[in-house]
């Protein structure tokens, strides 16, 4: 199969099974959450624990896996984190208590951050270089998609079957992947060098990053002191501080300074750190907006499906509808732009759902354009060998986008005392600044093909 003349886009699709998975459980568990509280008998806070776990521990553990996977090779611990992945899934529908399942969701996490750690890198080491942003462009597309189908899905199986079964749907689609991704993926060629695994930056990346995200979390919306966000955000500038300074002097880094050294680089990954917010933010506004003017959840979530339906098709068409000459960086710009102009007629727009459709797609189609161009920017900017890592750090920087874009969301609802019309233009108006932000970012992109 490896020999076949479409062997490459077989391994894509492979990847894709995965980047749709991940986003399919992410978008899938929030729905649980008064099902849980009624089977457990626990309150919103302690619930809201099954995802919050699972965020902190997936970002936490990223660049770990990535820097594993580029000295052990690459589809050996994308194909373990499957696994791991699919019997954490199954032990989380057989969980007895709340503890016992916050715990599953934690080994869960470290699964799913062995494979996406690797999915970026997998689909661009797949093909050629001059087809990277397409194989990049499936594989966020894979990813929308999950997370556009996720509610549908999650209220089908919640309502039917129960609440566990939004973990046991994994299991079956885990073992269909793990076996395609054995013969289907192609073996890690160029590698990084070994050397003793740097245990100690590991866990001050792990306190940086969960100090960062528990202080976002616990500012839009868990209630605790403000003395507490401090703290935790002196943890993450201590950590980060002591993290740069061990790297420095580390013989094997977790992460090399020549990652995060190019300008390239780092604007690149704030740019994936500013378009996933952009993106998410809508995903928790629009649904509040239109229930409290009287729309039933299930019309919410379909004018809200607009939005990563439009990042799809854009993700998977944009090479063959954009002018051919245009590399990444006009793509990034245009798409950032468009973004930017679609969150303006958002906030301008009445709660007229076809209208909200309109712009909803519109900006799922700049981000469409956006995204792949950023990411591709970023993995064409460092060497094969750590395609694991780099990739790793895109996730990441995804992941930090989507708590702040829910809190930045929360925090503009909160203050306006709920979703009101203030309340949500304000939201739109620093999610579009954000999208300028991101048009700024790809100034310093190199046009890659």
């Amino acid at each position: 199969m490896r020999e076949h003349r479409y062997a490459p886009w077989f391994a894509v699709g492979s990847v894709c099974i995965g980047a749709f998975m991940g986003q399919l459980d992410a978008s899938i568990v929030t729905l649980i959450f008064p099902a849980l509280q009624h089977s457990f008998h626990a309150r919103l806070a302690a619930v809201q624990w099954v995802a919050l776990a699972y965020l902190l521990t997936l970002v936490a553990l990223l660049i770990g896996a990535g820097r594993l996977a580029d000295v052990a090779g690459r589809k050996l611990v994308y194909l373990y984190g499957f696994i791991v992945f699919t019997a954490a899934s199954a032990a989380c529908g057989f969980a007895s208590s709340l503890q016992v399942l916050v715990a599953c969701r934690v080994v869960q996490a470290a699964g799913a951050a062995m494979l996406q750690s690797n999915s970026v890198a997998l689909a661009v080491t797949s093909v050629r270089r001059s087809r990277m942003r397409t194989a990049l462009g499936m594989q966020a597309a894979a990813q929308s998609l999950g997370l556009a189908v996720g509610p549908t899905v999650g209220g089908l199986l919640v309502g039917s079957v129960g609440w566990r079964w939004v973990f046991w749907i994994n299991v079956p689609v885990g073992l269909v992947a793990v076996a395609a991704g054995r013969y289907l993926l192609p073996r890690t060629r160029e590698r990084s060098r070994g050397g003793s695994f740097d245990g100690a930056g590991l866990v001050l990346f792990a306190a940086a990053t969960t100090g960062l995200l528990l202080a976002i979390s616990a500012a839009s919306g868990l209630g605790w002191p403000s003395w507490s966000i401090a703290a935790l955000l002196a943890m993450a500038l201590a950590s980060a501080a002591g993290l740069r300074a061990r790297e420095r002097r580390s013989p094997s880094p977790l992460i090399d300074p020549i990652v995060v050294r190019g300008t390239v680089v780092a604007a690149g990954l704030t740019g994936a750190l500013c378009g996933y917010l952009v993106l998410f933010g809508p995903l928790v506004l629009i649904p509040q907006v239109l229930i409290a003017a009287g729309l039933s959840e299930l019309h919410a979530g379909l004018v809200l499906s607009a939005l990563p339906a439009g990042f799809a098709l854009a993700a998977l068409t944009g090479d063959h509808v954009l002018p051919r000459r245009w590399g990444n960086r006009p793509r990034c710009v245009s798409g950032a732009l468009t973004a930017a102009a679609a969150t303006a007629l958002l906030a301008i727009a009445p709660t007229a759902p076809v209208l909200l459709a309109c712009f909803l797609t519109l900006l799922g189609l700049g981000l469409g354009m956006f995204v792949p161009a950023n990411n591709t920017t970023v993995m064409a900017a460092l060497p094969t060998r750590m395609s694991a890592t780099a990739g790793a750090l895109i996730n990441m920087s995804r992941g930090i986008g989507t708590a702040l874009g829910i809190a930045v969301v929360t925090l503009a609802l909160y203050f306006a005392g709920g979703p009101t019309t203030t309340g949500a233009r304000a939201a739109l108006a620093v999610i579009g600044a954000v999208a300028l932000a991101a048009a700024l970012t790809a100034v310093p992109a190199r046009t890659a093909p």
